[in-house]
Formats: C-alpha cells, sequence, structure tokens
C-alpha cells in the first residue's frame, strides 16, 4: 500500500483542501483527553513498548500474509545489496522463540481472489497438511469462506488495522481523481508489472454492498482483530490521508484504516499513537531520535506486538 499512498498523497497535497517490564495499560487517559477516540474497545496505549522476557507458544504454526502492495523480500540492488524484508525482524524473533512461522507472498496489487487463491496454494505447500494460525487481512476471510481449500486447515484469522468496511481514503481518490486519470494511473501500473485489481475493492460502497455480503464468517474459526490510531506529526506522510478519513468517517485512525473499518470478530483493541506503518516494524530510528528529542517515549514496538498475538493464541489453545 505504501506505492498508492505516497501517490495519493501528493495528489492530495496538490487538490484543494529486546528489554523487560511489566505490562502497562491505560484504558482512560486518552479517552478522556481525546473524547473524539469514541468507542474503539480496548485502548492499548503502551502495553507493547518493550519485549517482555516470557511469551508461550502456539500449538500451531503462524502464516504471516502481507497486506496491498506487500512482499516478502524486496531486491532493489539484485544480487549486490541485502534484500528489504516485509516482515523486518518480525519472524526471526518469533522464530527465536520457538514459533513456527510461515509467510506467504500474495499478488502485490492484485484482486481479493486472485491473492486468496494465491494464499490457499503457499500454506498448502508450506504448511504440509498442519492446522494453521493465519495473520493476514481480506485475502484470507475470501480464502476461508469462499474457497474453503481442502488441503489448508485454518484455526484462527487475526486480522491488524485491515479495512473490512473500507476506506474513505479510498473513496475520496476515487471521487476526486478523474475516470479517465485512474485509466492512465492503471495502464502505467499495469506497465510496470503491477495489476490492480485491489483498488476498487478498497472502498466502502464496495465492502458494503459486494465483499462482505458474500464473504460470512465460517463456524469454528475464531476471529480477532486489532485497530490503530494516530494524530500525525506535522512531518508525516500520513496527515493528508489522516485528515481525509476523519473528515468523511469522523473516526480515529492510523492513516490509512479507520478503527471502525478495522473491527471484525472479537476486537482486541485499538493500539493508539500507531501508524499503518508502525505496524510492520518499518518506523525509522529517525522518527524516534525526533520523538526523544520533544521528549516523548517510544509506546509501540512491532515485535512485541506479533510475539503477544502468538502468546495470545497459546492461551486461547491455538
Amino acid at each position: 500500500m505504501l506505492l498508492l499512498h505516497r501517490t495519493a498523497c501528493r495528489y492530495a497535497i496538490r487538490t484543494p483542501r529486546l528489554a523487560l517490564c511489566s505490562r502497562t495499560l491505560s484504558t482512560s487517559f486518552r479517552r478522556s483527553k481525546d473524547p473524539r477516540l469514541g468507542d474503539i474497545g480496548r485502548v492499548i496505549e503502551d502495553e507493547y513498548a518493550v519485549v517482555r522476557d516470557n511469551y508461550e507458544t502456539p500449538k500451531n504454526p503462524i502464516i504471516l500474509a502481507h497486506g496491498l502492495l506487500g512482499f516478502t523480500e524486496l531486491k532493489l540492488g539484485g544480487s549486490v545489496l541485502p534484500g528489504i524484508h516485509y516482515w523486518r525482524g518480525i519472524t526471526e524473533v518469533l522464530s527465536q522463540k520457538g514459533i513456527e512461522v510461515i509467510t506467504a507472498a500474495v499478488p502485490a496489487s492484485g484482486c481479493i481472489e486472485a491473492r486468496a487463491e494465491k494464499l490457499a496454494e503457499t500454506i498448502a505447500e508450506k504448511a504440509h497438511g498442519k492446522s494453521v494460525n493465519i495473520v493476514a487481512g481480506l485475502d484470507s476471510r475470501y480464502m476461508i469462506s469462499q474457497l474453503r481449500p481442502p488441503n489448508v486447515r485454518v484455526l484462527s484469522l487475526t486480522t491488524i488495522a485491515t479495512p473490512h468496511r473500507g476506506s474513505a481514503f479510498a473513496d475520496y481518490m476515487f471521487n476526486t481523481i478523474p475516470p479517465h486519470a485512474v485509466k492512465r494511473i492503471y495502464k502505467a501500473l499495469e506497465y510496470v508489472g503491477f495489476e490492480t485489481g485491489a483498488f476498487s475493492q478498497l472502498t466502502r460502497k464496495y465492502m458494503a454492498e459486494s465483499f462482505n455480503p458474500r464473504t460470512p464468517d465460517v463456524d469454528g474459526i475464531r476471529y480477532f482483530s486489532y485497530g490503530a490510531t494516530l494524530e500525525p506529526q506535522f512531518w508525516s506522510i500520513f496527515g493528508p490521508s489522516h485528515k481525509i478519513i476523519k473528515r468523511i468517517e469522523g473516526a480515529p485512525n492510523d492513516g490509512l484504516v479507520s478503527v471502525p473499518s478495522s473491527q471484525w470478530g472479537e476486537y482486541k483493541g485499538t493500539l493508539v499513537g500507531v501508524s499503518h506503518l508502525d505496524l510492520i516494524n518499518w518506523t525509522n530510528r529517525i522518527k524516534w531520535f525526533f520523538w526523544e528529542l520533544t521528549g516523548s517515549k517510544r509506546n509501540f514496538n512491532a515485535i512485541a506486538f506479533y510475539l503477544d498475538i502468538a502468546d495470545m493464541l497459546a492461551k486461547e489453545g491455538l
């Protein structure tokens, strides 16, 4: 989703307007400070600031499947430079804790249906018939509900800031960019090898009228979800999109997906002060350096978050 977001932000701007710790959790401070947060479930403010020393290990493998415009490893310099890993540091630490992790690559910007088919193939190939817990998004919901591959046994699906009800930012882009311009953008993306089927599927209308009605949950499979919200600093790339979503949906969001849209199944809580990039450990050291200069402490560590998801799955007997 990174390329789309950067392009969209530029367009929107031109248009008119490992340490030890005990868990700490604040459920009232943010609500009292900012009434706009509304009903966002359990408020997770700094529970995942650092890595704990003890986590339980789930019985079954965890499948990590990337989101829109994601990848497993990106080679920008061929064999000369090391690749860029989507799950930066996360898979390594999970494995070190004895958790079996399988990463799945799906078409970066293909339609949900095509991504779901590839996901099913990858799980069947790599899990070797084992039951699995999936951490992914809409592709997995479709695979579980509609494809139901006989050689893939899913115990649970955990989604993180997934647009289950679409995104107002996608609505804005399709309402702002003329149809002929959209066709040119699609043609340019397809020319360099990007599929374009996923983008229109992110609108709220598509999710409400097409995807969700035909993609019911499956009995016997556990569904968990997390959302995220932040108030972007002036230098954040999520500033324009965050304002658009807040204005249209009137809801807290992480710069791409609102909290209400993220809620599906058993909602585990809202990560406060966390962006869409923070969620996959892509936050750079420069950001935290500036935060420390202004007296702010690091409130989120993606590695601690994913370890806790594994711990949660283990405690659920999965």
